[in-house]
């Protein structure tokens, strides 16, 4: 009763969410909602016969960037493993990434209809969460366009949901900083303490970790200065007003390529960066904007699925 992963996923944004990750926490989310499986609904088998089979519109309620529909197949696949039953078969009409208008029908399902409403909030949790994340970084990315400058997400995701609302700022237009703890040193004030000062921090890591890329934080131009002649690959230039962003932005400027400093160092903004200020931000010099708003702070898109009437 399942379906082929060219069928479960029509509409990805590269590099795609992991077939194994989408179907982990589809089980986990359906869990949820109908208990341990194979769990229940008692309100759709109660009501609707086994064999009934009919149509549904996931169908967009506000206008917006849509992401997650890539879930769609594998929620209803499996909630028809658990009822034994046909799976429904997906027809999108949009991709991931694609802009909508209010009223727009992303995906048109067919098969039981037991399935299809029982399948219908885990699949609109996850499709209308990833597309509130794709709409708000798909605003910033407008805002910065022929700046120079891209929109970065951070690691202030819901638990669970990271590899999703990461994605979803992929489909928006936006960058991936770094996935987890794993994959890049970012040394913090409070690690400047631990290890005694910047310089301590930074040989540290790469004492123990000397594979991965080190990027220091700075409220202050001096301590961005410091941070280069350390031996930071890049900077987190935080909270910084934009005066005090633009200088730091020049004085790094001035010794890329001397003193043992990159040609070009990354230079990141950070800290209450709204969308209206993003374009002034950006036009100091800065490579990248990191908004943690982006997957903390944005609201859902909101998606429907319509059941057609027989």
């Amino acid at each position: 009763m399942g379906v082929s992963e060219t069928e479960r996923q029509p509409s990805v944004v590269e590099p795609g969410l992991d077939p194994g990750w989408i179907a982990r926490t589809v089980a986990v989310a359906l869990d949820e909602d109908l208990g341990a499986a194979p769990g229940r609904d008692v309100t759709t088998q109660a009501t609707v016969p086994a064999d009934a089979v009919g149509a549904a519109d996931l169908v967009a309620r506000q206008s917006g960037t849509v992401a997650g529909l890539v879930v769609a197949q594998e929620t209803l696949s499996q909630v028809a493993d658990r009822f034994g039953l046909d799976a429904p078969q997906v027809t999108y009409v949009a991709q991931d990434g694609d802009d909508v208008e209010r009223g727009q029908v992303l995906a048109t399902i067919t098969g039981p209809v037991q399935v299809l409403l029982t399948a219908e909030r885990t699949l609109l949790n996850l499709a209308s969460r990833a597309s509130g994340v794709a709409t708000a970084t798909r605003a910033f990315a407008r805002e910065l366009a022929g700046t120079g400058a891209t929109v970065l997400d951070t690691r202030k995701t819901t638990p669970g949901l990271r590899a999703l609302e990461k994605y979803a700022v992929r489909a928006g237009g936006g960058t991936n900083k770094r996935m987890g703890l794993y994959d890049v040193a970012m040394v913090k004030d409070n690690h400047v303490v631990a290890a005694g000062s910047v310089a301590g921090a930074i040989a540290a890591v790469r004492a123990t970790f000397p594979d991965v890329s080190i990027q220091v934080e700075a409220d202050t131009t001096e301590q961005a200065i410091e941070a280069l002649g350390a031996g930071a690959d890049f900077l987190l230039l935080d909270n910084m007003p934009t005066p005090v962003l633009a200088a730091t932005v020049r004085a790094v400027r001035e010794r890329e390529g001397r003193d043992g400093v990159p040609a070009h160092v990354d230079l990141e903004a950070t800290g209450n960066l709204t969308l209206d200020r993003a374009r002034e931000v950006a036009l100091t010099g800065v490579d990248h904007l990191s908004v943690g708003a982006l997957t903390h702070s944005a609201p859902i898109l909101d998606l429907a699925l319509d059941l057609r009437s027989s």
